[in-house]
């Protein structure tokens, strides 16, 4: 656990690894109803057992929408009233994830700054690992932390953050 100005004092050093999370059939399903990313190679299982791959995979960027919760298991910045996603960099998918795959990420903390109006920036690097598996990606995560500004914020705000994930901006 950390607060937002100590971060800098993290700056690269590797922070841990997420647990291993499976990604099965339903969740694939789940990310290509909510997406609309339908292509049978993700939604099909019969069809992808003849395919490239013997097994349906699960869409890249669900394996990318993974990594923001990876990071919060890894490291919880406390006294903070809000987490924005700034952006994504750096995004390289390497291989694929099959369905049945268990995977996790490894976060290393690349950058972290102060920004005016008190606010705190932190680049995460996220490796994407499968198990018995070569790696499926590498994305860096840029997030804004704003620091509570009351005691009574800090109680809503530790509550509030813990196992939630950033809101976009």
């Amino acid at each position: 656990m950390a607060t937002p100005a100590e971060l800098a004092g993290l700056v690269g050093q590797e922070l841990g690894c997420s647990a291993w999370q499976l990604v099965d059939q339903r969740r694939v399903d789940a990310f290509a109803e909510v997406t609309g990313d339908r292509q049978w190679i993700h939604t099909r299982p019969d069809l992808a057992a003849a395919g490239p791959y013997g097994t349906t995979l699960a869409h890249g960027f669900l394996a990318l929408s993974l990594t923001s919760a990876m990071i919060f298991e890894v490291l919880a910045v406390d006294g903070v009233e809000l987490i924005l996603n700034k952006g994504v960099g750096r995004l390289r998918f390497s291989n694929p994830v099959r369905v049945g795959d268990r995977v996790r990420g490894r976060v290393v903390l690349t950058a972290a700054q102060s920004r005016p109006r008190g606010w705190w920036e932190a680049v995460f690097t996220v490796h994407v690992e499968v198990a018995d598996a070569e790696p499926a990606l590498r994305a860096e995560l840029t997030f804004l932390y704003q620091p509570v500004t009351n005691t009574v914020d800090a109680t809503i705000a530790v509550g509030a953050t813990k196992g939630a994930s950033a809101a976009t901006i």
